[in-house]
């Protein structure tokens, strides 16, 4: 959950929404650091949840059923603008590691007859630590973890985190370039070998203007990696603020099966789905809003997911740390959380 909700800041997330799916899904069931389902919401959450699904509708209906822009002013150029997506990401990301935010996630387990059996609610705080985003799990179906479980979540970061250092120390090593957690970066030039952006139009998302550009993978490119794998087999839609240039959304599927050793590594459902999308916070930086995912997927024994799943993010807050007048001593400034109108 943690390490794909991280690269959907990124272009090459437009193709690896499975990784977001996965991401969630991992952080979950592992109780792992890092996430991005309808979410039993508790009663305080109760006008949070209605605004997500009010938002969430677009999830239902056509790739472009948005409202076209008012203006007949000319699209931009799509691999200029994919670039400059990729740029201000990067650029977001050094803002974001001042922001602390909180996601429910509900997943909804089917049998083998597509009925549900199962429903998980999990939650989490989501903030960097030591250059890596972390996803801290704070309460299951409810209930905060007992103290046993507060130790386990203590080390499965620490040693996420330190695995993490280490991926980029190698990277660096070899002058790779790698985003946060050590993982190999797809730029947007290579995205382009890998498939194609097309059909742009300007449609209205949330109120503001968006370029909606489609994407299919080319199943005849030659890849270097699984991840490369993953993405020429996907298809689908993102959608662009086009003031700031920033991916707002990302609708995806698998068009074919995707399995890798034969479906004991990696065994994801053919027409396996995912929705995610951003939220503008403070005027200053996109963040998480919510993830959707309805197929079946499974990542070693990692990540199993066979039903549906969502991930609510909220409560955004922003710390800054000041100095004191005591020698050697800092003292974390919390400020308020943004107020509801920032919330998805």
């Amino acid at each position: 959950m943690p390490t794909l909700k991280r690269k959907c800041r990124t272009a090459m997330l437009l193709l690896q929404g499975c990784v977001v799916i996965c991401a969630h899904g991992s952080a979950q069931t592992a109780a792992v650091a890092s996430t991005p389902i309808q979410v039993a919401a508790p009663s305080a959450d109760k006008e949070r949840d209605a605004a997500s699904k009010q938002r969430a509708t677009t999830s239902s209906q056509p790739a472009d059923s948005g409202k076209p822009a008012a203006g007949d002013r000319p699209l931009p150029d799509i691999v200029v603008l994919m670039h400059d997506v990729e740029t201000n990401e990067r650029k977001a990301e050094a803002i974001e590691k001042d922001y602390l935010y909180h996601s429910v996630v509900t997943e909804q387990k089917l049998d083998g007859h597509g009925q549900v059996r199962k429903t998980e609610v999990t939650e989490f705080d989501h903030y960097w630590a030591n250059g890596v985003p972390v996803a801290r799990l704070v309460k299951k179906d409810g209930k905060a973890l007992s103290a046993d479980e507060i130790a386990k979540e203590d080390a499965r970061i620490d040693k996420a985190s330190a695995k993490a250092h280490q991926r980029r120390e190698e990277a660096d090593a070899q002058n790779k370039e790698t985003d946060s957690r050590g993982d190999q970066e797809i730029t947007v030039s290579r995205l382009l070998e890998l498939g194609s952006f097309t059909n742009p139009r300007r449609v209205q998302l949330n109120g503001r203007d968006t370029i909606a550009v489609d994407f299919a993978g080319n199943p005849r490119a030659k890849t270097r990696n699984r991840s490369e794998d993953i993405i020429r087999d996907m298809m689908g839609t993102a959608w662009i603020d086009e003031r700031d240039h920033v991916l707002a959304r990302v609708e995806g599927r698998f068009v074919n099966a995707f399995k890798v050793g034969g479906g004991l590594l990696v065994d994801i459902q053919k027409d396996t789905r995912f929705t995610w999308e951003q939220t503008k916070v403070n005027d200053e930086v996109w963040l998480p809003a919510h993830i959707e995912g309805q197929g079946a997927a499974r990542m070693l024994l990692f990540f199993s997911f066979n039903g549906s799943l969502r991930a609510v993010d909220s409560d955004y807050r922003k710390f800054r740390t000041s100095s004191t007048i005591l020698p050697g001593m800092t003292q974390a400034v919390t400020p308020e959380a943004t107020d509801g109108s920032a919330r998805p």
